[in-house]
């Protein structure tokens, strides 16, 4: 901590023997609230701004260090009339970066436009919010998975306003009411989950004194390092919204094996800095909802929906601890006539701008609207700064391309998606582009070209004779199939349909079999959730009941195929099948048996695991060989 300390002074001494002092305006109150519950920092600012120089005022200015403003996501400055519940209007202040030429690399400066100049005598009651990613720092930067996550944060128990502050306090909100170490003052108070220093009085400008706050959190440390949003737009009704997400666990460095026994039984204690699920905050009416990542569809995932909200709960295949990357897709479609509006010949989308993840800062945000192809005339309004381009891009049936709208924009967090009530901050963007009805003709009538062609083409080929020559070897050989079919024996038929029923009757024994399988691996997983031995020893008991029932039914049937002639070249298939799924039930059973004893004894240990590593390799490959067998059987 001696080095944070260090450069804390250092930047102390630079300010203030550096930085230019703003004399025409004090500050009489300055209450600052630090809420450190999230990995996004949030320090609300309530102040009391009076002019007490001779000429009016028309901008109020704001001081970071460095270290901060290179974090900072978002700042937002209103001014407001009246107090508590009898608070009056309030007004949005824009914000822009206002250095002064003789100021020092180390504080940087924002300016607050005022609606209207302040004159001398005036006061004037502001409220501004700053928002700062990555100001937490894992501390120590590595741990085990036993161990627990610890961070530091530093600041300044004063503000460092340019002005001078008659009256001033600070309020840190920790996540709980644990804190290894914190910096004490005189006027220092740790009461609950908060920390508070102040008040304090008749603070000089770019008044300084370093804290540092050494404090346990296991809050999900969800960071995005790339988001690609596309939102595309269909004029017959739907908007299709598909995200891909590239994450990491931006937490303390997990260390030293994982062991996902312990995890399970333990999670609280051996696991307690990873996290499992993430949630999205998605419109109320969204559908067709799903979410996958790169290996496939995840059945992990559920859906809580309201007349205001749809929440999607998804869950990685694996648990997110420090350092540990996941890559996944979710998608949801929204209906047009919430989003898309129309004035005249023009048409608006209002749609929210960031991710709905809760809680994840998105280091690289880039945002693509695929708008309807015959677009034109676009444009867009969004109340950040962003980087924007444009792309065509091809889907079916297009012709000229579909206009794409690019936005980008980093260090994205939850308030550039959300309504911030107080603040009257709305983070929606609006994209502007006009469109004809007719061009919403041009896929039906290329559909209907289409089909009518391959109508046409189809009356061509049938009633045409494309035969090269009557004599020809394919020709006379067809002739001959045509003739053995026509005089196929009516018993061999008969035989050949009780042949086909049998084997259906097979495939229905063994797919019931392998639903038995799968309850049997439901039950394990349920055992190292729950930990209830009996009800998973019940399961078993019912499994083997039922599978030597089927047993009994499989042997007449495998009996009629071994002696029909008609079944003799599926017969070899049939066998391995039933030969395979009784192996395959033996390893099951096994495994099961040996994961009960293990919990029923507590002696799960590392001869254990490699055994049950053994089983579940050849239970994998006994599984695959009967899904070949199965699909071979099907075809015939």
């Amino acid at each position: 901590m001696s080095r944070f300390r260090s450069d804390l002074l250092l930047l102390l001494v630079l300010a203030l023997h550096s930085a230019p002092a703003l004399s025409d305006l004090i500050i009489s109150k300055l209450d600052r609230r630090i809420d450190l519950t999230s990995q996004s920092v949030r320090m609300t600012l309530t102040l009391k701004v009076e002019n007490t120089g001779p000429d009016p005022v028309s901008e109020v200015s704001f001081t970071f260090p460095e270290h901060q403003a290179n974090n900072l996501a978002l700042l937002v400055a209103v001014s407001t009339q009246g107090k508590g519940k009898t608070r009056g209007s309030v007004t949005n202040l824009p914000i822009k970066v206002k250095q002064p030429n003789d100021s020092p690399p180390s504080l940087i400066w924002y300016a607050a436009s005022l609606p209207k100049d302040l004159g001398k005598g005036e006061i004037l009651n502001m409220d501004v919010l700053a928002v700062f990613t990555h100001s937490l720092r894992p501390f120590p930067e590595k741990i085990t998975q036993a161990e627990p996550q610890l961070f530091l944060f530093q600041d300044s128990a004063h503000f460092t306003s340019p002005y001078n502050v008659k009256v001033q306090s600070l309020t840190v909100k920790l996540p709980s009411e644990n804190v290894e170490s914190y910096t004490k003052l005189e006027n220092s108070k740790f009461s609950g989950s908060e920390i508070k220093y102040g008040p304090f009085e008749n603070l000089p400008a770019l008044s300084y004194l370093p804290v540092i706050i050494h404090f346990p959190s296991n809050k999900p440390f969800a960071i995005a390092k790339e988001l690609v949003r596309e939102i595309e737009i269909s004029h017959w009704g739907n908007v299709q919204i598909t995200e891909h997400y590239n994450l990491i666990h931006g937490g303390a460095q997990s260390t030293g094996e994982f062991s996902r026994l312990d995890f399970q039984a333990r999670q609280h204690m051996r696991g307690a800095s990873a996290f499992r699920n993430l949630m999205a905050m998605l419109p109320p009416r969204a559908h067709s909802i799903y979410y996958r990542d790169a290996i496939g569809n995840i059945s992990t995932s559920n859906i809580h929906s309201d007349s205001s909200k749809t929440l999607l709960d998804i869950e990685p295949r694996y648990p997110m601890f420090g350092g540990w990357k996941t890559s996944f897709t979710i998608g949801y479609g929204l209906p047009l006539q919430d989003y898309l509006f129309q004035s005249g010949g023009s048409r608006f989308l209002n749609i929210t701008f960031g991710s709905p993840m809760i809680d994840v800062i998105v280091e690289n945000l880039t945002l693509k609207v695929v708008l309807p192809e015959g677009s034109k005339d676009i444009s867009v309004s969004v109340p950040f700064a962003v980087k924007q381009s444009q792309e065509t891009k091809f889907s079916h049936l297009d012709i000229a391309g579909r206009p794409t709208v690019i936005v980008e924009k980093v260090n994205v967090v939850s308030e550039h998606n959300q309504y911030f009530q107080v603040f009257l901050l709305q983070p929606c963007w609006i994209v502007h582009y006009k469109f004809s009805n007719i061009s919403l003709l041009t896929e039906p009538l290329m559909l209907i070209f289409w089909f009518f062609s391959l109508f046409v083409a189809c009356i061509i080929y049938m009633h045409a004779d494309f035969t090269i020559s009557k004599s020809s070897a394919s020709y006379l050989a067809k002739l001959q199939w045509d003739e053995a079919c026509e005089t196929l024996d009516l018993v061999t038929f008969l035989l050949f349909l009780e042949v086909l029923g049998t084997i259906q009757q097979l495939q229905d024994i063994i797919n019931r079999c392998l639903l038995i399988h799968d309850k049997l691996e439901a039950s394990l997983r349920e055992l190292s959730r729950t930990g209830d031995v009996q009800a998973c020893k019940a399961v078993r008991k019912s499994a083997d009941s039922l599978l030597k029932d089927l047993s009994k039914d499989l042997k007449p049937l495998l009996a009629l195929l071994q002696s029909s002639p008609q079944a003799a070249h599926i017969l070899p298939k049939v066998e391995d099948l039933f030969v395979k799924e009784r192996d395959l039930q033996e390893k099951i059973m096994l495994k099961h048996a040996t994961v009960v004893d293990s919990y029923e004894k507590k002696s799960m240990g590392r001869d254990t695991e490699n055994r049950l590593a053994s089983i579940q390799q050849k239970i994998s490959a006994l599984k695959q060989e009967v899904d070949d067998l199965l699909e071979f059987v099907e075809d015939i």
